[in-house]
């Protein structure tokens, strides 16, 4: 397709004639089918709701047509309108648009759907089993059209995928504003989801899946990677050794699809030896191609020698096995192998719809149970999940240190009976956010920061890196001594990163940053864009998986322990102050890595260009993106929190933040004898 024609298509959003339908490509990774959850007369709604796009006069042929999706795949995803034109982040100027802002959205929305980053692109599913940028191709063309049609004087409003339209605002107002599956809270359990996602009236956007921020594997490989060397400092710490040569121990986990294709990425940077299960063949495949995995193997009688030997010989490798975690967990336990590291990454916010395949059954057995026999199914997981929890527990006696790594892993075993609790009622086994991120990170507001170079000009994102380094250099001169280790991590990280080949699709990075770093780094590529050192506007992000975008009780609020974790005030508050002090875009979801119903995940992008007005929006809103955060986490009485607010409100006179009077033990303990 030339430029032109791609310009037109883009133009054009929904054409006004109907698209030759086209073959399903059984090379492409594709989403299981959904479970048969409709009536009879909600199938007749979900018809009645996906003509709603089209003239009349195309309703008698596309009628039978989706009505068969419905039947085959559990949803409507109007395959025929999926576009013929190759799918990447083109760089910015080849976007037809009135608003370079709108274009970065727009190369934002087809970085997702590249089909080198997104799990199953033809479902427009970006990650996690079920993470989903718009619900249809009818969806996608809408938005393409709005946002070329844009001026710096409108906003998209985004309702679960389906653009509402755009409606007059003003040049400082977000260009898009996006909610995903904003239910009402009575009905937002996972059957929920399954009936108004096949409605095609709400969507499970994950995290940065819906809001257009997802980088590929990368933007979770730098906090893999963190938390992999801190879980390993850690077991060197417990064993009392203070070489802090972590070489040759041994990470044990699972998930290669979405963003769980970064952890054996994360082993090799961190140095150790790790071994990651995956069921589908394809997407171990797809990562082996890539080069973030070392080796294959199907074959747990050649695998087992070979992890033996490179951890004898303190061998930098990954491995995959192809085939089923809890075969490989209960290997591990026969062959009483020691494993010094072990956590799992399988999608188990999405348990019953691929999320997590049960021990026993291949994977095609499984998808067809799964939609046609969903309880059973149900008891399979859960059978299975005893089984690998059991696996754990002898390996956890003998020393492993496990954690859960915000996937649902423990809550869904909890929940399938699995000897995961202890007499208190608590796991038996810590989040990572509980023992790493949050006190080390997250309470100090130490987050996923992250860019894209929208010249797709590699050159461009060498000299972003570049950039970043010397603006963390010269804060680390100053940085207070608690978060001296955090900043070394980074700057070592952004110097090596060009090496480690992590970019996948669109020019991106991302470094764990406080409001400091973020807003040095930031004014730093705005300089360079005014100057002409960049070539082309920059877009910033982060993860939702941050100091204050999610309210998440066991994942990025599990270390709060004044009883608000389960509170969503943070996150609303944050996209709230986003929307008006610059960003671009900002997005409210629920869902997200650990379940629908589970967490609220608030997120932004912001498109810099060299102007003050740029300048003006990172000073103001970076700032109050971290900060809102740790003023929370403070109040909570989070030590790191109650200590980083304090210095910024010194560095910032115009800052006041409510403060936690401390109350010793016994005065509450002497009180509490009268209950």
């Amino acid at each position: 397709m030339t430029k032109e024609e791609f310009i037109a298509d883009i133009k054009a959003g929904i054409p006004d004639y109907l698209p030759e339908p086209q073959a399903y490509d059984p090379d492409i990774n594709h989403a299981p089918k959904r479970k048969d959850i409709l009536t009879p007369e909600q199938k007749k709604l979900a018809l009645r709701n996906a003509l709603r796009y089209f003239p009349k006069k195309f309703h008698a042929t596309l009628a039978p047509e989706f009505a068969e999706e419905l039947k085959t795949y559990g949803r409507i995803y109007m395959y025929r309108y999926r576009p013929q034109y190759e799918m990447y982040a083109r760089p910015i100027d080849e976007y037809p648009a009135r608003s370079r802002q709108a274009a970065a959205i727009m190369l934002m929305i087809q970085n997702n759907l590249d089909p080198r980053v997104a799990q199953h692109p033809h479902e427009l599913i970006i990650y996690g089993g079920n993470g989903a940028i718009f619900q249809n191709w009818a969806q996608y063309r809408l938005v393409m059209k709005y946002l070329s049609e844009m001026t710096d004087e409108q906003t998209l409003v985004m309702y679960s995928g389906h653009p509402l339209g755009l409606f007059p605002s003003h040049k400082n107002a977000p260009r898009v504003v996006v909610t995903n599956g904003m239910v009402i809270p009575n009905y937002s359990k996972p059957d929920d989801w399954e009936r108004d996602n096949a409605l095609g009236v709400s969507q499970y956007g994950q995290m940065t899946a819906g809001s257009y921020m997802y980088i590929g594997p990368q933007g979770i490989v730098h906090g893999t990677t963190i938390t992999v060397l801190n879980a390993a400092r850690k077991q060197l710490q417990k064993r009392g050794d203070k070489s802090g040569d972590i070489h040759g121990m041994l990470f044990v986990t699972a998930g290669l699809g979405g963003m769980s294709g970064a952890q054996p990425k994360a082993g090799n940077i961190a140095g150790v030896v790790s071994v990651t299960a995956e069921i589908n063949p394809k997407a171990a495949q797809k990562r082996f191609d890539q080069g973030w995995v070392d080796e294959m193997h199907d074959n747990l009688d050649e695998l087992i020698p070979a992890i033996r030997k490179a951890v004898a010989d303190k061998r930098t490798v990954s491995m995959a096995y192809v085939g089923n975690v809890v075969d490989l967990w209960e290997r591990l336990a026969q062959e009483d192998i020691h494993v010094d590291l072990g956590s799992d990454q399988t999608s188990l916010h999405n348990p019953w719809a691929g999320g997590y395949y049960p021990v026993g059954m291949t994977l095609e057995e499984s998808k067809v149970m799964m939609a046609e026999n969903p309880e059973e199914f149900k008891e399979r997981v859960r059978a299975s999940l005893r089984r690998q929890i059991a696996a754990i527990n002898k390996l956890a006696d003998k020393g492993m240190y496990f954690f859960d790594y915000g996937n649902a892993f423990l809550l869904e075993s909890s929940r399938a009976g699995a000897d995961v609790m202890l007499p208190n009622g608590k796991f038996r086994y810590p989040s990572y956010v509980q023992d790493i991120m949050g006190p080390m990170f997250f309470d100090y507001g130490f987050g996923p920061f992250r860019w894209v170079c929208t010249s797709g000009d590699p050159k461009d994102l060498e000299t972003t890196d570049r950039l970043a380094a010397q603006a963390l250099e010269e804060i680390r001169q100053h940085a207070p001594e608690d978060i001296c280790g955090q900043m070394d991590d980074n700057i070592h990280w952004i110097k090596e990163a060009g090496k480690n080949h992590l970019v996948v699709g669109s020019q991106a990075r991302i470094l764990y940053a406080d409001a400091e770093g973020r807003t040095r780094i930031a004014l730093a590529f705005n300089d360079a864009i005014r100057s002409g050192e960049l070539s082309a506007p920059v877009v910033l992000g982060r993860d939702h998986h941050d100091v204050s975008g999610t309210d998440s009780p066991f994942r990025e609020t599990s270390n709060i322990y004044d009883g608000s974790q389960f509170c969503a005030d943070m996150a609303v508050q944050n996209v709230i102050g986003d929307s008006f002090r610059g960003a671009t875009w900002v997005s409210i979801h629920n869902g997200g890595g650990v379940g629908w119903g589970e967490v609220i995940n608030g997120g932004f992008g912001m498109a810099i260009d060299g102007s003050e007005e740029s300048e003006r929006h990172i000073r103001e809103m970076l700032f109050w993106d971290v900060n809102n955060g740790i003023a929370r986490r403070s109040w909570a009485r989070n030590k790191g929190s109650m200590d980083a607010i304090t210095r910024e409100m010194e560095r910032t006179p115009q800052l006041r933040v409510t403060m936690p009077n401390l109350v010793d033990d016994d005065i509450i303990d002497n009180a509490a004898s009268v209950f």
